[in-house]
């Protein structure tokens, strides 16, 4: 297809040049006090609650993918990240990510949020930027789950989310989006976190899951224990995604967030039709797990391009990320040689990593369709194999150091049985009570005589 074909090249605003890493994350290098334009400030506050509504969206995709009585463990362990990245990300993460400190980390000078209350970062506030950003390390943290689901303590859980919340997650925000970050200085592109969140997330989850080792009860043919909230999970990240890519241009006054949410809509509309039909032509059924899991795939390979690339090149992120996505998804399971629970790898990694290549081809500022040069894709394939080798030789240091001092897996007999009332103390399903009519209406003609 031919520019003509999807939307010629945006002049003026729209496609300004902006120096690395500023495109997406506005000016992060100082703090001013110049006054914020409202219009962006309202919509990055809505779009912190619409991202902060994916990780309930997450709980409940992940939950619905599992047995009956693992189901409220599995959505315990996204619903946590709330509270414990929330607090790691206050007290440190943020200015490790966004600090001032050279291409590879920030510094402790906003610890606890210090300088962003009634301040200004850009053209926002400053505490506005810094919840937004939270709630993109709160659903990296919680996406790792998906690969571990079934098998891990609760309690070893939270404290390696909470470790790699800052020693994996916030130094790669900081090389893709912050100040002097590497990845930004470079050139590579990350509108909204292909390479940041899911990445990081899918490939560290993988590691971890390797590390961990399999379930013991694995049986894939059981299929999920409740569609419809699988359904409604994915109908709710959908949904919430409009916030997190749009949310990303911060700003309202140049089109790019709507660029960003109609190429969102689109790319997830794309892959979650191409997967139905893979699935119609490979086995004969479209699925409604397949359905969502298409969405998301497509809603994944969008991010990192969302705002640099025309609504018209995004149905081609969604028609070839699917099957790419399916594949991997499909690879894993096959050769089983890493128990990938609930496909995170090959749906957020995996996605993640088309998204970039995708982003460097269909860019409308120096990807290889409108400029011809090899250049920009290149840098994207850098920035994507960065995101990766970090992330798995991080995780794997994390791990391999927690198993020498804590007990990582659930007991056998747990794991067998179900994690939900051994660690919860609680079932999904509430024990059946015997409904006796007689005994009720005696009860209460006894209550009525005794008035």
């Amino acid at each position: 297809f031919g520019s003509s074909d999807f939307g010629s090249k945006p002049t003026g605003d729209s496609q300004r040049s902006r120096k690395p890493g500023n495109f997406v994350m506005a000016d992060v290098a100082v703090i001013t006090v110049n006054a914020g334009d409202a219009g962006a400030t309202a919509w990055v506050l809505t779009s912190t609650a619409l991202v902060f509504v994916m990780t309930a969206g997450l709980s409940f995709f992940y939950g619905g993918l599992v047995r009956d009585t693992s189901i409220i463990n599995t959505m315990m362990m996204s619903i946590v990240s709330m509270g414990v990245v929330t607090m790691t990300w206050v007290v440190l993460g943020f200015s490790m990510a966004f600090g001032t400190n050279g291409p590879i980390i920030g510094n402790a000078d906003y610890a606890f949020f210090m300088g962003l209350d009634m301040n200004k970062w850009g053209n926002l506030p400053g505490l506005c930027f810094a919840c937004f950003q939270m709630t993109f390390a709160i659903i990296a943290s919680a996406i790792i789950s998906g690969s571990l689901v079934e098998r891990i303590r609760f309690s070893a859980y939270v404290v390696l989310i909470a470790v790699w919340s800052l020693l994996i997650y916030a130094p790669l925000c900081h090389w893709v989006w912050g100040p002097e970050g590497w990845i930004a200085e470079l050139g590579a592109k990350d509108f909204a976190g292909g390479t940041v969140v899911h990445i990081s997330s899918g490939v560290s989850g993988f590691v971890a899951g390797a590390l961990i080792g399999p379930r013991r009860h694995v049986d894939k043919d059981l299929g999920p224990a409740n569609a419809p909230f699988v359904i409604l999970g994915g109908s709710l990240l959908w949904f919430g995604w409009l916030g997190f890519n749009g949310g990303s241009a911060l700003a309202v006054d140049d089109g790019v967030a709507a660029r960003a949410v109609a190429t969102t809509l689109v790319a997830a509309a794309a892959a979650m039709l191409t997967w139905i039909a893979l699935e119609r032509l490979l086995k004969g059924k479209s699925s409604s797990v397949g359905a969502m899991a298409g969405a998301v795939a497509g809603l994944v390979c969008i991010t990192p391009g969302a705002g640099y690339v025309t609504p018209g090149w995004s149905i081609l992120f969604g028609v070839l990320g699917a099957p790419w996505c399916y594949v991997s998804v499909a690879m894993v399971n096959k050769f089983n040689l890493v128990d990938d629970t609930l496909d995170a790898f090959g749906l957020h990694a995996m996605g993640g990593i088309a998204g970039a290549i995708f982003t460097g081809i269909f860019a409308l500022e120096d990807g290889l369709i409108y400029s011809g040069s090899f250049l920009l894709l290149g840098k994207q394939i850098a920035g994507a194999a960065a995101g990766v080798a970090f992330s798995a030789v991080g995780t794997a240091i994390i791990v391999l150091v927690m198993k020498l001092v804590v007990n990582l897996r659930v007991p056998e007999e747990h794991e067998l049985s179900g994690v939900d009332e051994h660690t919860h103390g609680e079932l999904y399903h509430s024990p059946a009570k015997a409904y006796k009519p007689q005994e009720k209406a005696k009860a209460e003609s006894e209550a009525s005589s005794s008035v």
